[in-house]
């Protein structure tokens, strides 16, 4: 009796939010489906198709989709904002939810032309968040392996220095970057997935138009990497 109550409520929830997704702006109807679509590849396709000006879409279980059609800028920008809208509170409630926009965003804006580079992807940051500094410093103090993934892995799962703060916490004065002392005088963010990814993407930026020494490439497109990887184990 019980399963089939839950089923039941499953079917009347997916029901009133396909209702709902319709009446919703194309992009963020693509949104809502890619958060529901597990397989990477299938995700990319359902961009190409919704990039090209939508159009029927057969999903692994072999039910037919109507797309719309929508532009990538658009759709990563969406799940920007919703990102920013969870990432800037306290404690961040569905750590799934969180992972599989962070994916959305991350793949639409590398299916767009210029990639970390297009800039359409600049947000124009004066400085970047402590938290995000800091732990990237770290991990970029160690050589790739094993022991840096498990670290991403945790952070991205909520714990060591992606872990919510308590209420109490806010009031606590702590390090700002690399141990100086925090500009805004609070103690800074946990680490967020979105904003850590944005980070290395900013940071990564910067080496390709020769600002930045000191730090590889080749290391920072291992951090982002693993860290998409991650991210899609914890989504799905």
């Amino acid at each position: 009796m019980f399963l089939q109550r839950k089923s039941l409520l499953e079917v009347i929830k997916e029901t009133v939010l396909s209702h709902l997704t319709k009446k919703c702006p194309p992009h963020v109807q693509v949104v809502g489906l890619l958060c529901r679509t597990p397989d990477k590849e299938s995700r990319q396709e359902l961009l190409r198709r919704v990039a090209g000006g939508g159009g029927v879409f057969k999903s692994d279980n072999g039910t037919k989709v109507q797309l719309p059609g929508a532009n990538l800028n658009d759709i990563a920008n969406q799940a920007d904002d919703l990102l920013e809208t969870m990432e800037t509170r306290p404690a961040i409630p569905d750590r799934k939810l969180l992972a599989r926009l962070v994916l959305v965003r991350e793949e639409a804006r590398n299916m767009m032309g210029g990639g970390i580079l297009d800039e359409r992807n600049d947000h124009g940051f004066s400085t970047l968040p402590e938290s995000e500094v800091n732990f990237l410093t770290k991990l970029v103090a160690l050589k790739p392996g094993k022991t840096v993934q498990e670290m991403i892995r945790n952070v991205m799962l909520g714990k060591d220095e992606g872990a919510d703060h308590s209420e109490n916490d806010d009031k606590d004065v702590a390090g700002g970057i690399t141990g100086r002392p925090s500009v805004s005088g609070r103690r800074p963010n946990p680490v967020r997935p979105g904003m850590f990814l944005e980070t290395v993407s900013k940071v990564l930026g910067g080496i390709y138009e020769g600002n930045v020494s000191g730090i590889t490439a080749q290391h920072l497109e291992w951090v982002h990497q693993k860290t998409l990887q991650i991210l899609q184990e914890i989504a799905f």
